[in-house]
């Protein structure tokens, strides 16, 4: 079996990548990603029914989260990173095995992914070409099982993400053992994978949640905050990716050096943290959505730090100044491990800063946002008012993720043709197709109200729902709200699962509907909850504006 990768949306064809990935992977790193994905939920299947006799294993639950966040579209492209993670998983899956017949729990009937064993590094690599995708033949059981996986990937961001900063739920790791092991398990009928489908958009919302309490009991509720896109003169570090508590030491250890600290895409609403917003040398945000880099990086002049996925593959001009940290990783680039302490020490990347040009301007001006649901309720009675006068019209959800195809200047169009009754509800780096416009305010409010981060999704489902409660109405889809997303990779499906758990129907995904949804799957999707894709602007904006 060849490479077979369709998981993020710029997949050939709208069908899969089969000799080399769009994003850059090759053959070797798709197929070595593949088997760390099995033998983790060989593990998961081991934990399911370690948890049934009170086995929760934290430093197995932290392997899973992990492992399948280093195979997110765009995190590492180190192949001995994931040889050495199947390694460790298969030495951490015999270890949980004893503990759990300790126990005295079940292990009869294992599947496969729980008690394969490999004699050599051949046999390994071997075993990767045969446990890919297309291992399942039945297109449907097929589109499930990874709808699923994809959905449990981007929920491993949000746990990873709140497990930086102390905070953890095992539920959510019970489920994510629990449904991984239903994707090995092949008695389990295409109803029961839907139900799990849907399940895991229930626990995506208990995950962002969790990530929502961590960030905002760390570092202060998201404020309304004006960000600057020009340069200072100093030197700066560029940082990347979606860690807080990275941009946090990094924040603390440059403060004083004369070292600015500038955000790069995903990084842009640490701005709106009142603890991270305190740092004066905090400059601004550099550049656009994580597909400019390979450009920005060249301009920016100093050295850039990436926290997490959303990294492309170096160019060999800047590749020096490029250094990685947590689950991102290239062969070619640095890697910053963090300590015995857990703290990460920047020295190296500080000291390269101050022998580096300060940044070449690439645009000047301001950008605002922080609003996140505690900053939109404040301004609660203002919104009510302006919907309840006329003022405002229709609300637009255009969260989600940027990308390199020119189609998605379709995002660009629609938000410039939106009428100015309308305001865009916004989180993710969709945003760069449109937070640089100018489309004015309604009565003081901003019409792109920029949430933050695609991890921050949940602040957009909570003000649906408070102007739910507001207006008094029995369901969320009498609101005055259209939901036109833009999709990438696994973050966005978790996103997409957990709006469909919370009732919300009729959302259009662009520019492509995901190319793992089988025809028969996309259908239950249509009729269940009218899920649609895009077309142009002007049919778009006339169908959703009625």
């Amino acid at each position: 079996m060849g490479m077979f990768c369709f998981q993020c949306q710029e997949t050939v064809g709208c069908k899969g990548c089969t000799v080399r990935g769009v994003c850059g992977k090759t053959e070797d790193l798709a197929k070595i990603q593949d088997l760390l994905v099995y033998v983790t939920k060989g593990i998961a299947a081991i934990s399911e029914r370690g948890r049934k006799v009170n086995v929760i294993n934290k430093v197995v639950d932290k392997f899973v989260i992990e492992s399948l966040f280093a195979t997110i579209t765009n995190a590492n492209w180190d192949n001995s990173v994931f040889v050495s993670r199947v390694k460790e998983g298969l030495k951490l899956r015999e270890e949980l095995k004893a503990q759990v017949k300790v126990a005295g729990g079940e292990l009869k009937d294992l599947p496969e992914a729980s008690l394969w064993t490999p004699a050599n590094d051949e046999e390994m690599l071997e075993k990767a070409s045969k446990v890919g995708v297309l291992a399942t033949e039945n297109e449907d059981v097929r589109s499930l099982r990874e709808l699923i996986t994809y959905g449990v990937k981007g929920l491993t961001a949000y746990m990873k993400h709140a497990n930086q900063l102390g905070y953890d739920n095992d539920e959510i790791s019970g489920f994510m053992a629990k449904s991984l092991a239903a994707t090995l398990d092949d008695s389990k009928t295409i109803d029961e994978l839907i139900g799990l489908t849907l399940e895991t958009g229930k626990f995506g919302v208990d995950g962002m949640a969790l990530l929502d309490k961590a960030n905002t009991e760390s570092y202060g509720h998201p404020e309304l905050t004006k960000v600057n896109i020009g340069v200072r003169n100093n030197p700066g570090i560029l940082i990347s990716g979606h860690d807080l508590k990275d941009i946090e030491e990094l924040l603390k250890q440059t403060e004083g050096t004369g070292v600015d600290i500038y955000t790069h895409s995903e990084m842009l609403p640490a701005h709106y943290y009142p603890q991270l917003k305190k740092y004066s040398h905090l400059a601004g945000n550099y550049g656009n959505a994580w597909w400019k880099q390979t450009e920005e990086f060249e301009s920016f002049n100093g050295p850039i730090l990436m926290t997490t996925n959303c990294l492309v593959p170096p160019k060999d001009s800047y590749k020096d100044r490029v250094y990685t940290t947590g689950i991102v990783g290239h062969a070619d680039l640095k890697h910053i491990e963090a300590g015995e302490n857990g703290v990460k020490d920047f020295s190296e990347i500080i000291e390269h800063a101050k022998k580096c040009a300060s940044p070449i301007e690439i645009e000047q001006g301001e950008i605002i946002g922080g609003f996140a649901h505690n900053q939109v309720f404040a301004l609660a009675d203002k919104v009510v008012d302006a919907v309840k006068s006329g003022a405002i019209k229709k609300f637009f959800v255009m969260a989600g993720c940027d990308g390199r195809a020119k189609s998605r200047n379709y995002y660009t169009e629609f938000a410039e043709k939106l009428p100015k009754d309308t305001v865009i509800l916004t989180a993710g780096c969709a945003k760069y197709k449109y937070n640089k416009l100018n489309l004015g305010d309604i009565g003081g409010i901003p019409r792109v109200l920029d949430a933050g981060q695609c991890n921050d999704s949940f602040s957009l489902a909570l003000i649906a729902l408070k102007l739910k409660e507001v207006f008094e109405l029995n369901d969320i889809n009498e609101l005055p709200i259209c939901y036109n997303i833009a999709w990438y990779e696994q973050k966005a499906v978790i996103v997409l699962l957990a709006l469909l758990h919370l009732g919300v129907k009729n959302i259009h995904l662009g520019p492509t509907l995901p190319a793992f949804l089988s025809p028969n799957v996309a259908k239950v999707l249509i009729d269940t909850f009218g899920i649609g894709g895009i077309t142009n602007v002007d049919d778009d904006l006339e169908m959703f504006l009625g």
